[in-house]
């Protein structure tokens, strides 16, 4: 997995550079084939914005964009959005593989 943390107009300090990776260390638990990971991290008129670009094989890209006031509030809430919409992504895939109707009457059969 590739990873890329990049600000625009912020210092990153190395705390907040380990939460990020940590975060992203802990998408692993969906068992998505995730190709590349791109977190910027910018300025905005409102406060900072943070933006997740997940690149996952055999999927669309799940991006996530959020803005606060606060850099610690934004992070942990674009982190959460992620883990929700990847979260959704496994249970979808994991459903589409479930066992089929027939599957079951067969095995209801032999019993």
């Amino acid at each position: 997995m590739n990873v890329q943390i990049r600000s625009k107009e912020i210092k990153l300090t190395q705390h907040l550079n380990d939460h990020i990776a940590t975060a992203i260390e802990n998408f692993k638990r969906y068992h998505l084939d995730i190709t590349t990971v791109n977190v910027m991290i910018t300025k905005e008129k409102k406060g900072v914005g943070v933006e997740f670009d997940m690149h996952i094989a055999h999927a669309q890209p799940v991006v996530i964009s959020d803005i606060d006031e606060d850099l610690d509030t934004a992070i942990d809430m674009a982190i959460e959005r992620a883990n929700k919409a990847l979260r959704r992504l496994h249970d979808k895939m994991k459903d589409h593989h479930a066992t089929s109707l027939r599957e079951i009457e067969v095995i209801e059969e032999e019993a």
